[in-house]
């Protein structure tokens, strides 16, 4: 794995634009590296300002937003590396969303690292490392899961 290249999931650069304490758990994960976010993160982000019907002033935001972050396109290893997690995480009785196996499937794909708060998510997905502060977010929960 490359410790200067991360995969950052969908809910932790939505916490680092809102700012906030779950954004100050994730800031040492990221603060230096280069975060690279998965094409379905774009959508996603996508999605949501449509659902929320945001102007045209937010989602300028959320384009410039979106710039500082290296999107990892589709190509078809990563669509190969879908169906192994999807048919992985089925064999197991822990199926997978269709979102969280394309962004697994992205990480896995380049070997980076995810930084997800949804660590619960990925559970069984072979040779995909997680970063996660998910306990921590919880009053009484550990410092870190890794």
């Amino acid at each position: 794995m490359n410790a200067i290249r991360v995969l950052a999931d969908t809910n932790v650069i939505s916490y680092t634009m809102r700012g906030g304490r779950l954004a100050q758990l994730y800031e040492p994960h990221l603060k230096g590296r280069l975060v690279a976010i998965s094409f379905i993160t774009v959508g996603e982000f996508y999605y949501g300002a449509e659902k929320a019907r945001w102007g045209n002033d937010k989602r300028l935001r959320l384009e410039t937003t979106l710039k500082n972050f290296l999107v990892i396109p589709y190509d078809h290893e990563i669509a190969g590396t879908y169906g192994r997690i999807v048919a992985g995480s089925e064999k197991l009785g822990r199926p997978i969303s269709l979102g969280d196996a394309w962004i697994a499937a992205c990480a896995v794909r380049h070997g980076l690292p995810l930084v997800t708060h949804n660590a619960e998510h990925f559970k069984g997905v072979e040779t995909l490392q997680v970063i996660s502060e998910s306990e921590a977010a919880e009053p009484h929960g550990p410092q870190s899961t890794s």
